[in-house]
């Protein structure tokens, strides 16, 4: 098979789901997103995920708010009621999301408490009553409006459970109910006796069995999520399946983003290089800060990745870290972090 992806050549078309940053707790907040699309303007991101209960009874504006910029988003959900989740795809809807998507695939004994994640996968026909529930709730409700994409992100299998017959039938359950997006961790979730972080890195990645559900589901759009770090792997995987979800590489070493485009969607490269997003960034932080007293540094730390791999990164991060500096402007920590630029301006 040939390595070359022609998809990505100009005019051609591109699934929705080529590329996306996964939803990751405490790390892809609105902050981060923005961050993130001056790396990258077509790869789709994701909230961190959002309980129903949150949407219900809590502040909806904090979890739901977004910049425009941010586009194309989608909204994670946390739950198994189907009213409520539809309550909250409602919700997702109105407020302009691109995509609502239900976590089958959080091993975390919190969520498990919640009888939400990947203990789900256990239960296919309630996963199929949730969705079922989010569909209706996703469609327009104006003349010319689209439906909201409702789409599932799940694990390929829990606990020892390691036949490929589990996350068939999980999957062919669920899209009878509606769901035709399906962003599948290539790992087991082990219930117990792992943390999320042992569940990121020990159950073994099986990339042969969301090849072969792209296979037995060609209708269905299928992503694979786990492990693929460079981009020379996310062209591999684009061979077997419609797109690939990158996770916590994206975050820590956010560079590798800033070529997407261009490869993956087939758009001229772009004239930036990563003094020129820090630049933005500062700004975006100072403009947070006049607006809604956002502190930079709260903001900051989602970019300190930027300049990995380079010489004085380790300073750079310093410099970005120091809470010695959080009474000073962004403007003024930047050119604390790049003395150069001030013998520019002279």
């Amino acid at each position: 098979m040939t390595n070359r992806d022609t998809s990505a050549e100009p005019g051609a078309t591109h699934s929705p789901w080529r590329l996306s940053v996964a939803p990751m707790m405490d790390w892809t907040d609105r902050h981060c997103r923005v961050f993130h699309r001056l790396l990258t303007r077509h790869t789709r991101l994701y909230t961190e995920m959002v309980t129903t209960g949150a949407l219900r009874h809590g502040d909806q504006p904090r979890h739901l708010d977004f910049d425009a910029a941010e586009q194309p988003l989608a909204l994670q959900l946390g739950g198994s009621e189907p009213g409520e989740l539809a309550y909250s795809t409602e919700l997702a809807r109105q407020w302009g999301y691109q995509e609502v998507n239900l976590n089958c695939g959080c091993p975390s004994e919190r969520v498990q408490r919640g009888a939400f994640g990947a203990c789900l996968m256990a239960e296919a026909p309630l996963v199929a009553d949730c969705v079922r529930a989010m569909v209706e709730a996703a469609q327009p409700r104006r003349a010319g409006e689209a439906a909201l994409p409702v789409t599932v992100k799940h694990r390929i299998g829990i606990d020892k459970e390691e036949s490929y017959a589990f996350v068939r039938d999980f999957v062919g359950t669920v899209a009878e109910a509606g769901c035709e997006v399906f962003i599948v961790h290539a790992r087991n979730a082990w219930l117990k006796g792992l943390s999320p972080k042992e569940n990121r890195e020990i159950p073994p990645l099986r990339y042969e069995l969301v090849h072969q559900l792209k296979r037995e589901f060609p209708q269905l759009t299928i992503v694979l999520n786990g492990g693929v770090k460079t981009s020379d792997e996310i062209a591999h995987q684009l061979q077997f399946v419609d797109g690939v979800m990158i996770g916590r590489e994206a975050y820590h070493n956010p560079w590798v983003m800033a070529d997407w485009d261009r490869r993956f969607f087939g758009e001229a490269a772009a004239e930036r290089d990563r003094i020129d997003i820090e630049r933005a960034m500062a700004l975006y932080m100072a403009e947070r800060h006049a607006e809604a007293g956002t502190p930079w540094a709260h903001i900051a730390r989602h970019m300190l990745g930027l300049w990995n791999g380079t010489p004085g990164a380790r300073r750079w991060r310093q410099v970005w870290s120091d809470h010695k500096l959080k009474g000073e402007t962004p403007e003024a920590v930047l050119r604390i972090a790049h003395p150069e630029l001030a013998t520019e301006a002279a």
